[in-house]
């Protein structure tokens, strides 16, 4: 396989931004103080962060293909269980006698429990998972389609159906084991996939920046002609 000066550096950011997201998720809801259409606009933190690493899957796509994007997304997907892992060892494991008394275990369950008691990891792994691999098969589709023009089409429209996919599935995967409240469902599910699609929008010009820097300095523009789209077939 080819060799790229700076594949590993973005595979790194994007597993590093996944992680944190999660957590993030776990940890905190925010209320931005509103409401639209009686829908009020608050979504786990995670949402912060997450819209980055599908910025980072349409560069990983359209700059190496499908073929490479798809064992970052493994990567991606195997350090999220495996974040989830440790953070459930250390749930169950005794805590010191100063800390319990000015946090303690419940504490820990509050702010990490959905990283460490499975349902935010499910959630995760299962919207990460279906949504990264859904945004970039369109993206390197609409590529070919399109034949490497109006890149702004592909990482905007690939978004769109790729956070559709990962945002419902979190928001059930979550609320069905009881990470959200289920008063929460519409709000979560709405907020989040504007505030993604939003960020993506916004984020066009930085992507174009880094999309041409990387191409140049690469010496790649990848076409996925022939490519097998297979999300199980890891080479």
């Amino acid at each position: 396989m080819k060799q790229y000066r700076f594949f590993d550096l973005i595979m790194a950011l994007f597993v590093t931004v996944l992680v944190l997201s999660n957590i993030a998720s776990s940890a905190k809801i925010i209320d931005w103080g509103f409401s639209i259409l009686g829908v009020r606009m608050a979504f786990d933190a995670g949402t912060l962060l997450f819209p980055i690493s599908y910025i980072f899957g349409d560069v990983l796509t359209e700059v190496y293909g499908y073929k490479r994007s798809r064992r970052v997304i493994w990567v991606g997907f195997a350090c999220l269980a495996l974040s989830a892992f440790i953070f459930w060892i250390i749930r169950w494991m005794p805590g010191e006698a100063t800390w319990q008394g000015y946090a303690g275990d419940s504490a820990y369950d509050a702010i990490l429990g959905g990283m460490s008691t499975g349902g935010i990891v499910l959630a995760s792994l299962a919207g990460f998972w279906t949504g990264e691999f859904t945004n970039s098969f369109t993206l390197a589709k609409m590529k070919l389609l399109t034949n490497g023009r109006w890149l702004w089409t592909r990482t905007i429209g690939s978004t769109l159906v790729g956070e559709f996919v990962d945002t419902g599935i979190f928001v059930i995967v979550a609320s069905v084991f009881g990470v959200f409240p289920w008063a929460l469902f519409l709000t979560l599910i709405v907020t989040n996939y504007l505030f993604k699609c939003g960020v993506e929008a916004l984020m066009t010009p930085a992507t174009y920046a880094i999309v041409g820097a990387l191409k140049q300095a690469e010496h790649e523009d990848y076409y996925d002609q022939g490519t097998n789209f297979n999300p199980f077939v890891i080479s």
